[in-house]
């Protein structure tokens, strides 16, 4: 998972490397934030300026283009404002401007003064193929400091009217909001720079009546430090609204009297930013926004709560939908930190939430001993580091975690020797039991060929080792800590009754991707060589439970190759879950997130095979131990999914059925 910086620097490198079949249909729209270059008073050098914007923009598949406060007079024209000459320049500029924006599949948003009812206003205009959609009036006037709009500016908060402009009427007002039919999650409200940095912005009222995006026309100068304050209240109003938020600065060419305006364009999408500009140059930055990421999240939040007795005004208007050359990164491994900085305290608190679960529930059941099965493996790996951690908190002794190593038909000398190595590294207390005759009896009971490798002889083998666990936590006094981790709990990739039961399992919220993650994370800072030379080779180890006898001393059954790549399964499962994503949009995500890694058939092979097992497997995860939530998405019957264990796959497999590959 990407910290928020670390996500605006992949977009960045991603801009132009992604080309292809992504859909406005699917949910994304491109926006930009541009600054013009500007003369002071010039109306028609700036009208001119912004239209060359316009065209770049479409040239770009942008959508939606938001241009500074007042860019068509310039912020700093200061008395100015009061010329007739000036405002009637604004007037003219706007025309052109709408005019250029005629045949263009777009919506742009320009500033500009605008006189109503004989006083003056501080706009946004809304224009949209060569028409104008409506006036938003700037709310909050600073006169303050550098700031003195209020010389000038009559504020235009609570006023809805039509104005008249150029022979025609318009809606005028701050309760206005302009949606698309084509995509109504598409839904624009407008606020003018300072409207932001009040203790009640408008776009709060905006976005609980409906608005997704949220454009902001800014002349905000620049002081020392204040880009840091300006990006955290870009980013964090998206986060607190749930929505896009595009913030479109003046730049160079504004005056230099008292100021300079650095033109720091923002684009972010709840609380991420997708784009930033750099500083002190005039340029347009885009961004594609998920907004049925927007809509989801909204809806998955019942604490959102919209109001509808509102008293806004909406305008509708058409854009084409057409495909886009996606330039947004998306991340290949959702569960995984990314950002080497923060590496490691997103390591340790994931480490530690799972320590501090096992924690409370040894204590609480007052259990001195805990018991783990130990194969060699990812998991029981991660787990037993997990219980070190717990028992390290409690002052417990390691000697009393008992790791039991149990080898039977597919166990193999690699996976025999880490397991046993790993458990003297840790402290722990090393129990071997063979299973082999133990098993071998229980198949003749049940009349089961040893020589036939079905099912039933893999889950025997399961079912013996869950006994044998139980059964010395039992004789200890004990408690025995679940090894599975989510992936497989996903993909019901577990026997039931068997490895799929614990009395705590560590590993239930963390996906196999971030197993391996934690797990080279323990490598990296182990206080031994030996210990990191063990970790390592454990992790070159292909992911196998080891219930089939192995080839030539090699592990034979590999479970990627039989239910597919975890790396896919939990990119799948995190769209799945966190955004209850279309299978259409999760396969054509991973197309673009696994570009030049799978093809789309395999792609779309093993998506159809997540859908039916996880459907299929849902009664495996009803009945799953107590266990640590440590992420965004989990699959506890109690907590996060709450799901009929006889549903229905139909509708999600017709529409993959659908897909051309």
């Amino acid at each position: 998972m990407l910290t928020e910086e670390a996500f605006s620097e992949k977009n960045a490198d991603y801009n132009d490397k992604f080309g292809g079949n992504i859909r406005m249909f699917d949910g994304f729209l491109r926006v930009a934030a541009a600054t013009p270059d500007i003369r002071v008073a010039d109306c028609n050098f700036n009208g001119a300026s912004a239209a060359a914007l316009v065209s770049e923009a479409y040239e770009q598949g942008v959508s939606l283009l938001v241009l500074p406060e007042l860019c068509l007079t310039g912020y700093t024209c200061s008395d100015l404002f009061l010329q007739e000459s000036l405002l009637d320049g604004a007037g003219k500029a706007l025309l052109t401007l709408t005019e250029a924006t005629r045949d263009k599949n777009m919506v742009v948003l320009a500033g500009l003064p605008l006189t109503v009812n004989g006083v003056l206003y501080n706009v946004a205009a809304v224009l949209h193929d060569g028409d104008i959609l409506g006036f938003v009036p700037k709310s909050y006037l600073p006169t303050y400091s550098e700031f003195y709009e209020g010389r000038h500016y009559h504020s235009g908060a609570d006023i809805e009217a039509d104005v008249l402009f150029n022979g025609r009427t318009y809606p005028f007002g701050t309760r206005l909001l302009f949606r698309c039919r084509q995509m109504p999650a598409f839904t624009l409200g407008i606020e003018i720079c300072e409207d932001l940095w009040v203790a009640q912005p408008p776009s709060i009222s905006h976005a609980l009546a409906g608005a997704t995006v949220i454009a902001n026309l800014s002349a905000s100068d620049e002081t020392t430090g204040k880009d840091i304050y300006r990006r955290s209240l870009v980013s964090g109003q998206s986060a607190r609204l749930v929505c896009g938020y595009i913030y479109a600065d003046a730049g160079e060419g504004e005056s230099s009297t008292d100021l300079v305006f650095g033109a720091h364009n923002l684009i972010c999408e709840n609380g991420s930013i997708l784009a930033e500009s750099e500083r002190f140059i005039n340029q347009m930055i885009m961004a594609d926004m998920d907004m049925s990421k927007l809509i989801s999240e909204r809806r998955r939040m019942t604490t959102w709560q919209p109001k509808f007795d509102n008293g806004y005004r909406v305008i509708d208007f058409d854009l084409e939908m057409h495909e886009v050359d996606l330039r947004r990164f998306i991340d290949p491994h959702p569960f995984v930190p990314d950002d080497a900085m923060d590496r490691t305290r997103r390591c340790e608190e994931i480490l530690t939430i799972q320590a501090m679960g096992l924690k409370k529930r040894l204590a609480h059941t007052h259990c001195r001993h805990a018991v783990v099965g130990i194969s060699g493996g990812l998991d029981s790996t991660l787990a037993l580091l997990v219980t070190v951690r717990a028992f390290d908190m409690l002052d417990m002794d390691r000697s009393q975690i008992m790791a039991v190593t149990m080898p039977c038909f597919g166990t193999t000398d690699r996976t025999y020797h880490n397991a046993c190595e790993l458990v003297r590294r840790l402290g722990a207390t090393l129990e071997e039991v063979d299973i082999k005759e133990a098993v071998t009896l229980h198949f003749s009971d049940i009349g089961q060929d040893p020589a036939n490798h079905d099912v039933t002889y893999e889950n025997g083998q399961a079912r013996e080792r869950t006994q044998v666990l139980m059964d010395i936590a039992n004789r200890l006094g004990g408690m025995v800590i679940g090894t599975g981790d989510m992936s497989e709990l996903a993909l019901g990739w577990a026997t039931y009754n068997g490895d799929h039961m614990s009395m705590y399992g560590v590993n239930a919220s963390v996906p196999k991707t971030l197993v391996r993650h934690l797990v080279r994370y323990c490598a990296d800072t182990a206080d031994s060589q030996t210990l990191k030379e063990t970790l390592l080779d454990i992790l070159d180890t292909p992911v196998s439970p080891e219930l089939i006898p192995p080839e030539d001393g090699q592990i034979s059954q590999k479970t990627e190759d039989l239910v597919g790549p975890y790396e896919l399964h939990d990119f799948f499962l995190y769209h799945i879950l966190r955004f209850g994503r279309h299978p259409a949009k999760v396969y054509r995500l991973a197309l673009k997130a696994f570009e030049g890694v799978y093809d789309a058939a395999t792609i779309l092979r093993w998506l159809k095979t997540f859908y039916r097992r996880f459907f299929v497997q849902q009664f495996k995860r009803s009945c799953l131990p107590d266990g640590p939530k440590v992420g965004s998405v989990a699959v506890s019957p109690r907590g996060d999914l709450r799901m009929p264990s006889d549903a229905c796959v139909t509708l999600w497999m017709q529409e993959l059925d659908e897909i051309v590959e």
